[in-house]
């Protein structure tokens, strides 16, 4: 247990010690390699990575260097990524056999390793993490403390302001004083919907009862998406200052957070800071002695994606069958256990504290007039710079695709972007200038969503990816209503049958019709918006679905049913070697004829083509 006076104690002297983090001229002879220890860094061997750098400081006596364990720092194509401070010197894809060379040449010799300096997307290299074009447009704020503090250390989230708001709000603000300055921000929920944070906050404080409820939704089933993960790994702490505002706020004791078993490393890490919270007195009873009692308790999703809806959430937390509430009653009024219950997802409330630290105005000059503040999204796809990032809201798509992310790899063309995964829809280059905010979106038949943004080139088919995302629908459905259980199967069935090269025109009208209705008839948000992948792509890339429909091709080849394997004579040298290799005996031709591809025996495996020396299959 912690006095108010020995966290503050903690917080200068910890902050004057990790000056160094942020300051490239901290006067400071001590140095300290940061390591990212995100999932992605993590599965290429950064643990390794870290240890390796210890043993040999340790080897070598050197007593002025310490080697941190960080969160992502968000160009997860570049990892494992080292960062050395005070000088910000950034090391990209770096092995456990560079850690020598680092020691040595780096912090022994005063030199820079040349070979493993992060090259920027035009191959220039960069002596810092700022120099980088990923970086320049980005603002953090829910990601301020990712790959700057040890996620696994209280002291050093503390010295970063850490608990500061929550020592505010409950000596200095009433509950009434905290909705106002959120209203006021402008703030609006990150998990999808939009909805005024300050605006849910007010009607769960408003409703009587005895007891309340705080929860966190970390169920993160998007395909693609990484964003809640990465802030739970890299800054667990600012999660659970953010609940514990909110508890006192609406007047709830205990807080849930409901996240994927599937994350491992952000539940251990959520663990590890639940319990430093508690032995420091920042949760349990009697908070920085206000007679404010708060506690939040850990509770795993099997995977199911429907549980990222908050009613199903709900359920899932009470050991039932997650599957929807009808809505009213809202969690506000009726959620856990019947009781008032706030929910918000981990974004919005990784912005509370910075919030309530440097003001309602600050925050609303961010972004634009109806979608303030950031966005962090999950960029990947065909994007060179793949990785986590956060915008300012009304930064357009192009700005995110081509400054930030590096553009399309290979010298391909943009085709689209998905944003909201199997809820959103697909942007077409027309609309490559679109700001990213709730209205543009909206207006264009996307969605916000919880922020994965998928990049796809000129070789993906938009008829395949709205099969892929109604697969997923159908697979993910709980089977409570009808119209998300039978009318997404009903749909994925049509859009098999055009990649297949079976479909008719009528087909399209079908699919058109069903979308509407299941838009329209389903319980949840989960079939509300599942139709939103095959409106959006019917919409920009009919032209596609023609082709499939009436030409009986993809242009892509991607759907196999309809891409046509073909010989080009005038390269075909009669060597035979395409026929030897074939499976399904579907290339005919003796000695040194030209080979023809029999197309009715042909299984579009593609092995032709890679046995062919000559280039000569198409």
């Amino acid at each position: 247990m912690k006095t108010l006076a020995e966290i503050h104690k903690i917080r200068e002297e910890k902050k004057k010690e990790l000056d160094l983090r942020i300051n490239t001229k901290a006067d400071t002879r001590e140095k300290h390699i940061l390591v990212c220890h995100g999932t992605g860094c993590t599965s290429s061997k950064s643990p390794q990575i870290l240890e390796t750098f210890r043993k040999i400081l340790k080897e070598k006596n050197i007593d002025n260097v310490k080697v941190i364990k960080t969160g992502c720092f968000g160009l997860c194509a570049k990892g494992p990524i080292v960062i050395i401070r005070p000088e910000d010197t950034f090391y990209a894809m770096v092995t456990p056999d560079d850690c020598e060379e680092i020691i040595q040449t780096h912090i022994v010799e005063g030199k820079k390793v040349e070979r493993l300096l992060c090259k920027d997307i035009d191959g220039s290299k960069v002596d810092s993490l700022d120099e980088l074009s990923f970086y320049k447009k980005q603002k953090r704020i829910a990601l301020k403390n990712c790959g700057v503090i040890n996620p696994e250390e209280i002291d050093e989230y503390i010295a970063f302001d850490g608990y500061k708001a929550l020592e505010k709000v409950l000596k200095e603000m009433t509950p009434d004083d905290i909705i106002q300055v959120l209203n006021e921000s402008g703030l609006r929920g990150r998990g999808g919907a939009g909805f005024p944070t300050g605006k849910k906050w007010e009607f769960t404080k408003a409703a009587e009862n005895d007891q309340k409820y705080v929860v966190c939704n970390a169920d993160e089933g998007d395909p693609g998406a990484f964003m809640d993960r990465s802030i739970l790994e890299g800054d667990p702490h600012s999660i659970l200052e953010a609940m514990s505002i909110a508890a006192y706020c609406i007047g709830a004791n205990k807080g849930f957070i409901y996240v994927r078993a599937e994350y491992p490393i952000a539940v251990q890490r959520l663990q590890i800071a639940i319990n430093q919270a508690r032995d420091y007195g920042i949760l349990g009873k009697n908070i920085f002695d206000t007679g404010f009692d708060f506690d939040i308790e850990i509770r795993l999703g099997a995977g199911a994606f429907v549980c990222g809806e908050e009613t199903a959430l709900l359920e899932s937390i009470e050991g039932k069958r997650g599957q929807p509430r009808l809505k009213p009653p809202y969690p506000a009024v009726s959620g856990l256990w019947g009781k008032p219950t706030l929910i918000n997802n981990v974004e919005t409330y990784a912005n509370i504290a910075q919030i309530i630290l440097n003001g309602a105005k600050w925050y609303s000059s961010i972004g634009t007039e109806g979608s303030k503040g950031t966005k962090v999204f999950a960029l990947g796809g065909n994007v060179n710079n793949i990785g986590l990032v956060e915008v300012p809201m009304g930064t357009t798509l192009r700005e995110i695709v081509f400054d930030i992310g590096g553009g399309i790899p290979n010298g391909r063309e943009f085709k689209a972007a998905q944003t909201g995964g199997p809820s959103g829809g697909c942007i077409p280059k027309e609309h490559l200038d679109t700001p990213i905010d709730y209205e543009s979106l909206k207006e264009i038949g996307s969605m916000m969503g919880s922020g994965g943004l998928i990049v796809m080139d000129d070789t993906k088919c938009m008829v395949s990816l709205a099969k892929f995302y109604l697969d997923f629908t159908v697979s993910e459905s709980c089977g409570k209503c009808t119209p998300c259980r039978i009318g997404t199967k009903r749909m994925h069935e049509i859009l098999v049958k055009i990649c297949d090269g079976k479909g008719t025109e009528e087909d399209l009208e079908k699919l058109d019709k069903l979308a509407k209705n299941i838009i329209k008839s389903s319980v949840c948000g989960l079939g509300q918006t599942a139709p939103n992948p095959v409106i959006s792509t019917m919409k920009y890339f009919m032209d596609e679905y023609k082709e499939h429909v009436i030409d009986k091709t993809c242009k892509t080849n991607e759907c196999k049913a309809l891409a046509k394997i073909e010989v080009i004579p005038e390269k075909c040298k009669g060597c035979g070697l395409c026929q030897r290799n074939c499976p399904v005996d579907a290339i005919e031709g003796e000695g040194r004829d030209v080979r023809v591809i029999n197309q009715d025996k042909c299984i579009k495996c593609g092995t032709c083509i890679s046995k062919c020396p000559f280039k000569a299959i198409k």
